[in-house]
């Protein structure tokens, strides 16, 4: 049980995508030895032949049902059950695990049972969320589906499956184009690409293991939105206006960080996390953040959730890239930016709004947040 906590990845696109085809290949790299791959099937899909033959007895198949609502019980219960099969010696090892969502399935819930089971944290660790999107049929899907606008949101990777069947450049461009906006942390990655292996698509958590230490920019999408804005502002940023009225959902999902330099009270990002979460808890699909407390500046607080619920806050033993400070990022879906800046703003005593009787408001942050 020395591996503990075990890093789990969550698979995810939507119907059609390619996700059992993709994972047929990547469970015949040696690398995911020892890995345990949990598929919840819809209706009457059978599972791959050649998955079951690579992964043998690593195989745990989930019932009929969606994921997202029928099964996260069981899916509880089948992690619980490797942790004591592992504990019992019944499982010699187990380095990974993979859960295959099933194409209709909104992510959250299955991050939530991972991250929010208070002994399921203790044995597991969420390594990241892989999604996959049908280079042929992703503008219609995101376009139809809000589900697949929502995988696409959450991914830390976001891999593109068949694009060698794409017939139209421009279409493939406006695609991508429109996940780097729907995310902009995300490594954008293709399938086809013989780079895209076990080494591309997995171990996208916080801490390195190749450097063995904690990377967060790497973990909070900032190098990758950096890239991202740069190339947007250098003149690469078409425009797709005649595809806006579309994207629909699109407008729905917003992807902002928030940043504060100095230390903040444990207690002020205590209050603001409660009551982000209390009161639009359901619109927030995922957040990170690296906060600098006053109570002790040297060792940074790590935190992580989705939706309502968050995990465990975690303490780093120091600062591994020297920038300090709190920095959030939040990925939300029709939750009003401007109110999660001004309730920021309250919390950290830096009121983004200019009055005239500024010294009042900051002793009432909610008043400065507009409650």
């Amino acid at each position: 049980m020395s591996g503990l906590p075990i890093p789990v990845s969550v698979l995810t696109g939507f119907l059609g995508a390619g996700k059992t085809t993709l994972l047929n290949r990547l469970l015949k790299d040696p690398a995911l030895a020892d890995t345990a791959v949990i598929i919840n099937e819809f209706g009457d899909v059978a599972i791959d032949h050649l998955l079951v033959e690579q992964s043998s007895d690593g195989i745990i198949q989930l019932s009929d049902g969606c994921l997202c609502c029928t099964v996260r019980g069981e899916l509880v219960d089948t992690l619980a059950n490797l942790v004591d099969r592992l504990q019992t010696g019944r499982i010699a090892r187990l380095a990974r695990v993979i859960v295959e969502t099933t194409g209709l399935a909104d992510p959250a819930p299955v991050l939530q049972s991972i991250m929010g089971h208070p002994a399921l944290v203790q044995a597991f660790r969420l390594d990241g969320v892989i999604t996959l999107v049908d280079a042929v049929n992703g503008n219609a899907t995101l376009d139809a589906h809000v589900e697949a606008v929502k995988q696409v949101a959450v991914g830390d990777r976001i891999v593109l499956s068949k694009a060698d069947l794409v017939t139209d450049a421009g279409d493939l461009d406006t695609l991508r184009a429109r996940l780097r906006q729907l995310n902009s942390g995300a490594e954008l990655l293709d399938a086809g690409n013989s780079k895209t292996g076990v080494a591309a698509l997995f171990d996208c958590g916080l801490y390195n293991p190749a450097t063995k230490s904690a990377d967060v920019r790497r973990w909070l999408g900032e190098e990758v939105a950096h890239d991202h804005d740069h190339h947007h502002h250098d003149g690469h940023d078409h425009d797709h206006d005649h595809h806006d009225h579309g994207h629909r959902h699109d407008q729905r999902v917003r992807s902002y960080s928030l940043v504060h330099d100095g230390p903040v009270p444990f207690s002020a990002i205590e209050m603001f996390l409660d009551l982000l979460r209390s009161t639009h808890g359901e619109k927030l699909l995922r957040m990170k953040g690296v906060i600098e407390l006053r109570e002790d500046p040297s060792r940074p607080l790590v935190i992580h959730g989705v939706q309502k619920i968050l995990h465990p806050p975690a303490r780093l033993p120091a600062w591994p890239d020297g920038q300090r400070g709190t920095r959030l990022v939040l990925i939300t879906l029709d939750m009003p930016e401007d109110y999660v800046r001004r309730l920021f703003a309250a919390f950290t005593n830096r009121p983004s709004i200019d009055t005239p009787d500024r010294a009042a408001l900051e002793n009432n942050p909610l008043a400065i947040a507009g409650l």
